[in-house]
């Protein structure tokens, strides 16, 4: 349902009504009783979703291309040492057999519960 907006001609009060689009329009102001009319203006505009309505989605080439699509040289990845690589993997390993343990404890807990 949309909002409408009326505006008396007498005191000047604008106000808005949220009424269905078969309703009949307002007729007097609610302040001073005189006759109103309805306001047309603009509405809310169009609401774009989807891709290809920003900056970045734009696939233009070469230069052309926006400053704030490209990755900032602070942002970029830097390369691991080999010794935080492995420590990174141990870790992981660890983990994995750490949880492989308590999946198997778990197993036979339920497995004597059964017997």
């Amino acid at each position: 349902m949309p909002t409408y907006e009326y505006e008396c001609g007498s005191c000047g009060n604008r106000f808005e009504k949220f009424q269905s689009m078969s309703d009949q329009p307002v007729k007097t102001c609610p302040k001073c009783g005189e006759q109103v009319h309805r306001v047309i203006n603009g509405g809310l505009g169009v609401i774009f979703k989807g891709p290809g309505f920003y900056v970045t989605d734009n696939h233009s080439t070469g230069s052309e291309k926006s400053e704030s699509a490209r990755p900032k040289k602070e942002e970029t990845a830097k390369p691991e040492s080999s010794t935080q690589a492995n420590a990174k993997a141990n870790t992981s390993a660890n983990s994995a057999k750490a949880n492989a343990e308590v999946k198997t404890e778990k197993t036979r807990k339920v497995k004597e519960k059964i017997e």
